[in-house]
């Protein structure tokens, strides 16, 4: 198995990487979420899945062990393939599906296009005996002490009437870019998208 991969990026769009590694240009499907993570980036480091079948070998590329390892977990379940997995993890991160897995959220999965009610309801049967609290990364400054800054972000959007749906992706997206943003200029910045 090709485990990782280290090498210099030749072209990437938001579905696949290619990385030369010592002459050698690898192939690889990403996510969205991988896509974003390393579209800025020139020397590549990327954890693999070969992906087996009679017809195909297929390298798929994640950012993280975590998002590799959610990955995997999705490829378990029958009736979830690999281009279905790849759709789920560039619609929610590794840490949003474990939660949604947890608490039992089928609506949350089923907002990702191409999953309906009842494979929601199996990854969230099959997985939620696999997936612990323990699983779910505190890297990012939204998932520990950031929820505080999200939550009242979001109490306050709601407050003016704004939908929590539509602008629960825009502080995500922010909250990644801008780490040590202020809740004012959080709520500014949510507003100018809206």
């Amino acid at each position: 198995m090709i485990s990782f991969i280290r090498g210099k990026k030749i072209h990437i769009d938001p579905a696949k990487i290619i990385i030369d590694v010592n002459g050698i240009g690898y192939d690889v499907n990403i996510s969205l979420r991988t896509y974003s993570k390393l579209k800025d980036k020139s020397d590549i480091f990327i954890y693999t899945h070969l992906n087996v079948k009679e017809d195909s070998h297929t390298l798929f590329g994640f950012n993280s062990e975590s998002e590799r390892n959610t990955f995997l977990s999705l490829l378990s379940i029958n009736g979830v393939g690999p281009s279905t997995a790849i759709m789920i993890l560039s619609s929610l991160s590794a840490n949003e599906l474990k939660k949604a897995i947890l608490s039992s959220d089928s609506n949350k999965i089923k907002s990702v296009k191409g999953i309906g009610l009842k494979t929601a309801e199996r990854i969230i049967l099959e997985l939620k005996d696999k997936v612990s609290f323990d699983d779910i990364d505190n890297d990012k400054f939204y998932d520990n002490m950031g929820n505080t800054l999200k939550d009242e972000a979001l109490s306050a959007l709601s407050s003016l009437g704004i939908s929590k749906n539509i602008v629960e992706k825009h502080i995500n997206d922010i909250l990644e870019r801008n780490d040590d943003i202020s809740l004012e200029d959080l709520i500014k910045e949510v507003l100018k998208r809206s």
